[in-house]
């Protein structure tokens, strides 16, 4: 089954760039292309859309809106932002809002490819180049604390661990030994705590903080 893409874009070139990446994908064709916010919303009327490769700075209807209207429409929607926005509150805006990945114009061709496969297969993305920022960002936050992991109880800590290894809610369930929808609650909550609604946000924070190393210090150590 092929990954059926949405372009949207005000600029015809990027839309045929975009068009022209895409072209060489066996497992990925594209279903419409869009000059404005408004049209995306028509199209997901008409059409059965996977993923949208979405700019930011549209007409009619902001990529910000769009983000949040598609999203209330249809939850199982993928959303990639491609834009040149490489601010990193506009990069976390977006993310909150409910966008599954993040990459920016100039990024190679193979990594708009390899965006597209990841958020369809239920991941997140967000280019490498922008990961020293994000990491920049959320250590400029975290100074202002002790340490962002001590507002996590100890069973939010094993589960933002495993989720920083790239496991599954049900992977993750059987890890512990619980099951997934316990999982999926010690999730949501300590999304809350972390005020991120994001796997890729929150693995950030969870590597910067060098959680193996917290895990071990404060709770193996008392075993």
């Amino acid at each position: 089954m092929k990954i059926k893409v949405l372009i949207a874009d005000d600029h015809d070139l990027i839309r045929k760039g975009l068009r022209s990446i895409i072209s060489f994908e066996e497992d990925i064709i594209i279903v419409g292309e869009v000059e404005n916010g408004e049209k995306v919303l028509e199209l997901l009327k008409l059409h059965e859309i996977d993923v949208i490769l979405l700019d930011l700075n549209m007409p009619l209807l902001n990529g910000m809106k769009v983000i949040e209207l598609a999203k209330k429409s249809n939850s199982d929607l993928k959303i990639i932002v491609i834009t040149v926005e490489n601010d990193s509150k506009v990069i976390h805006e977006a993310i909150n809002i409910g966008a599954d990945g993040y990459v920016l114009k100039d990024s190679a061709g193979t990594e708009i490819v390899d965006a597209i496969r990841s958020v369809y297969k239920g991941g997140k993305y967000i280019d490498k180049s922008l990961v020293a920022t994000l990491f920049s960002d959320i250590r400029s936050k975290m100074d202002k604390t002790s340490n962002v992991l001590d507002i996590l109880s100890k069973r939010e800590v094993e589960v933002l661990l495993n989720i920083s290894k790239g496991l599954s809610n049900k992977e993750i369930g059987q890890e512990l030994f619980l099951s997934e929808k316990t999982v999926k609650n010690y999730t949501t909550n300590l999304f809350r705590k972390l005020t991120t609604r994001d796997r890729v946000h929150a693995t950030i924070i969870a590597l910067d903080s060098n959680i193996a190393d917290y895990y071990k210090s404060k709770y193996d150590s008392n075993e």
